[in-house]
């Protein structure tokens, strides 16, 4: 097996090959002035196991084309097998066909990643009416998850807490955290006005006041959803305010909003920010170490 660190996966791929003690390269690659990407393996991959690492933000479409093309040239040079590990995988938001005319683009990715990968590992994927990965890829797939990790940062770091889902999407996380740890938690009813607006209500009695409240979700992208909610909550005395995501989008200076807020935040690495506090190389390392048993 060797561990490939592509684009925008290097800054989790060598902690990956370090935990699991196996060879680690990075992946070159290069933009023409038009725009063409460039890419080289700089290590002999024939006759192995290659776990490609690939993170798709940023410059999502570059990201897409690298790990095929990366996928691809593996399999020429001679690749035993080509895995892809995805600590955030994007393009499962539309899994439905909302309009009339619309891109399911969910099943487009699926049928094309298909096609070049032999496994795609992925950390907590924005899944919601489509329950697993195996209805999305006809190749393997695993489905990790950055729970424990987050439940073990609040147990350790935060007092008095009380976990909040900021919608219903979010149980997956908030309330599954909450349930481990055994501590008190709350989903709250979130209604979409617009890309950038939305109301929150409150969906049961529970005590807020003096509370250190820890909102935890998959994503924070835009962060309007947790500036609306933390409003709602202040207005019932809670104390501070925690933000906890395993993906740290962070699009349209979110970050600094939600700081300006008094809103302390932080993710797992799935993402590079200055956030990412929280590590989840070691779920991927057993997750590929107990492949290979």
């Amino acid at each position: 097996m060797i561990i490939i660190g592509c684009s925008r996966g290097k800054h989790i791929a060598g902690r990956i090959a370090k935990k699991l003690k196996k060879p680690y390269s990075e992946f070159k690659v290069k933009r023409f002035p038009d725009g063409e990407i460039y890419v080289r393996f700089m290590k002999n991959v024939k006759g192995k196991d290659v776990v490609l690492v690939q993170s798709f933000y940023g410059y999502v479409n570059d990201c897409v084309m690298e790990a095929i093309f990366a996928a691809e040239t593996a399999k020429d040079l001679g690749a035993k097998s080509v895995t892809l590990v995805a600590p955030y995988f994007a393009y499962l938001r539309q899994d439905s066909r909302f309009n009339a005319g619309e891109c399911i683009s969910i099943k487009v990715v699926g049928n094309l990643f298909s096609k070049y990968f032999n496994k795609i590992i992925i950390i907590d994927p924005h899944l919601h009416r489509q329950g697993d990965l195996s209805n999305l890829f006809s190749i393997k797939t695993e489905k990790l998850t950055s729970n424990p990790h987050i439940a073990a940062y609040i147990k350790k770091n935060i007092k008095n807490p009380l976990i909040v889902g900021p919608d219903w999407e979010s149980y997956k996380w908030a309330q599954r955290v909450a349930e481990k740890l055994n501590y008190p938690f709350v989903i709250l009813n979130k209604k979409r006005l617009s890309g950038r607006r939305v109301k929150i209500t409150i969906n049961k009695k529970i005590n807020i006041k003096n509370k250190n409240i820890v909102f935890v979700d998959d994503i924070v992208s835009t962060g309007h959803t947790i500036l609306e909610a933390a409003k709602k909550l202040r207005k019932f005395g809670a104390k501070k305010f925690i933000c906890i995501a395993v993906h740290g989008i962070f699009v349209e200076n979110a970050l600094e909003k939600l700081r300006k807020a008094n809103i302390k935040v932080l993710t797992t690495n799935t993402i590079p920010t200055k956030v990412s506090k929280i590590d989840v190389s070691a779920l991927v390392a057993e997750s590929l170490k107990n492949r290979n048993q």
